[in-house]
């Protein structure tokens, strides 16, 4: 499945940082864009599989559990 969100990058000296509207708490940082661009999406990531580990905890065995795409 593929993600997209928005990465909002500036410059703060040495270093560039990165932040997601979308996802509150996700940041990033590195010497380049790219480097600020991978940490933000490692970030990211992090933070949704905690969130969808978290949502899990006490569903019942029998409830039902389904994909719902969005475009």
């Amino acid at each position: 499945m593929r993600n997209e969100f928005t990465a909002v990058i500036e410059r703060d000296g040495e270093w560039f940082v990165a932040w997601s509207p979308e996802i509150p708490g996700a940041n990033g940082q590195g010497h380049t864009v790219e480097e600020c661009r991978e940490s933000l999406g490692a970030a990211i990531q992090l933070i949704l599989e905690d969130r969808r580990e978290d949502g899990f905890r006490g569903v019942p065995p029998d409830a039902l559990r389904e994909t719902v795409t969005i475009q």
